[in-house]
């Protein structure tokens, strides 16, 4: 049996462990029980569905401490950071809980006389859910438990960066009940979720690349299944001259440099007036200067390491080329000297042009590439040159500019000197290359199902 041995990205924490890659004989099977299981899983209330999620969710509280830990051993992210995946998690797992039922029920659309027109949600069936590594509980619980609430059931894989805390997943959810076949998780790479979706599925619902998501559109298109992408980002932040610039900075400083700055919605181009760049830029260094990048075990860490290696030999081929084109760096730039594995110093640069990569391509990682305007319109241009449209940061003391900018700006969130749109109640999604669909909220619940009218005489 073919097996993956996770390590974490910081070197003197190790082997994490070692898992069992699902074979593909054994991913049909699952589908296969998945599917027989969806008959009647399908066939519950959303009320009755959550009596057993509600044990799924007290099992997770239980042991959130414990996989806050594993999670920042396996990836790198920050304990601290951990506990609030754990609690943004769970705050996400109660809201499908307890709100499924109301907008899932069904509704009048038209009605006379004569007639009424109802529209209702119907669950489709097996969903194959395939999941990044950057926010591991959220991520799993964002693609599990909602296609759980509506009556789909649901074969789940992460990412092989984090595959031993899936499993502790996998060990959490078998102890609680759930009927056989209804949720299931498989372990692998990306043959392995190439194998899932060729397999007998209904739904694919992934977050990731624009890469991958582009080919597993093909593969949807080819079976006529509906797909639902969550992809990359390259998210703006315009910094008007009347700006609060101190609450900018902390703002720019979460939304850039949290999880080591991978983050997918993550502001990651910052395009400032030029009469306050000087003072954002120092107010910025200054910040980064007080900030602590070390084991990510330790409670007083900031950024811990990249996820893995691979990240770091990337990000590092990013910042050459921009330096080979004239970047200043005007804060790190490279390497940590005194940390043992993939760790990455934040860094901020200045004099970037939009011909280098840090610019035109998604940067993964603690690297804030700063950009001026003189316009409003040249904001605007700058803030739209990527093919990317998930998140955008707005900061400015003027109310009515901040909301016209933010609707100018094509993406599919946006957040208004520093607004937090990551709500349960909120949709989450992009346009552009940045992915089709929406996570969440009622618009999220929806899409994970067949939408059907059906028309009487009264």
């Amino acid at each position: 049996m073919s097996k993956i041995t996770s390590t974490s990205p910081d070197k003197s924490l190790g082997v994490v462990g070692e898992i069992e890659i699902t074979s593909e004989s054994r991913i049909k099977e699952i589908v296969s029980t998945a599917k027989e299981s969806f008959e009647q899983w399908s066939k519950l209330t959303v009320e009755e569905r959550k009596e057993y999620l509600e044990k799924l969710y007290s099992a997770f509280e239980e042991k959130k401490e414990e996989l806050a830990h594993l999670e920042s051993k396996e990836m790198g992210m920050p304990i601290e950071e951990s506990k609030v995946d754990l609690d943004s998690g769970l705050n996400y797992f109660r809201w499908y809980l307890d709100n499924a039922s109301k907008y899932l029920s069904p509704e009048v659309s038209f009605e006379n006389e004569t007639e009424i027109h109802k529209v209702y949600y119907e669950p489709i069936g097996v969903a194959a859910v395939i999941m990044p590594w950057n926010f591991p509980f959220s991520n799993l619980i964002w693609g599990a438990i909602p296609n759980l609430m509506v009556g789909n059931t649901v074969v789940f894989k992460h990412s092989e960066e984090v595959v031993v805390t899936s499993k502790m997943y996998e060990d959490i959810t078998s102890a609680v009940g759930l009927p056989n076949g209804v949720f299931n998780i498989i372990f692998g790479a990306g043959e392995t979720g190439d194998q899932l979706v060729h397999s007998d599925i209904d739904l694919i619902c992934f977050t990731g690349s624009t890469k991958t998501g582009q080919y597993l559109y093909k593969v949807g298109a080819e079976k006529m299944l509906k797909v639902l992408l969550e992809l990359g980002g390259s998210a703006p932040g315009v910094c008007f001259e009347d700006v609060d610039l101190d609450n900018a900075v902390e703002t720019v400083f979460i939304n850039r440099f949290g999880n080591c700055g991978q983050i997918c919605d993550g502001l990651k181009r910052m395009i400032v007036h030029e009469s306050v760049v000087d003072e954002f830029t120092s107010k910025m260094k200054a910040k980064l200067q007080s900030i602590k990048v070390e084991n990510p075990l330790d409670e007083d860490t900031n950024i811990g390491p990249l996820v893995a290696e691979r990240q770091a030999v990337l990000l590092d081929a990013q910042m050459k080329d921009a330096v080979e084109k004239g970047v200043e760096v005007v804060i790190g730039g490279g390497r940590s000297e005194n940390m043992e594995g993939a760790y990455y110093m934040p860094t901020i640069l200045r004099n970037v042009t939009t011909d280098m990569r840090v610019w035109s391509e998604e940067v993964f990682g603690p690297v804030l590439p700063v950009l001026t305007f003189k316009t409003y319109e040249e904001a605007i241009q700058l803030a739209n040159d990527t093919p990317y449209g998930l998140g955008g940061y707005v900061f400015t003391g003027n109310k009515e500019l901040g909301e016209k900018c933010a609707r100018d700006i094509k993406t599919g969130m946006v957040s208004v000197n520093g607004a937090f749109y990551v709500v349960p109640d909120d949709p989450f999604g992009g346009c552009k290359m940045s992915g089709i669909g929406r996570e969440h909220g009622r618009w999220g619940l929806r899409e994970l199902t067949e939408i059907k009218v059906i028309a009487t005489y009264k």
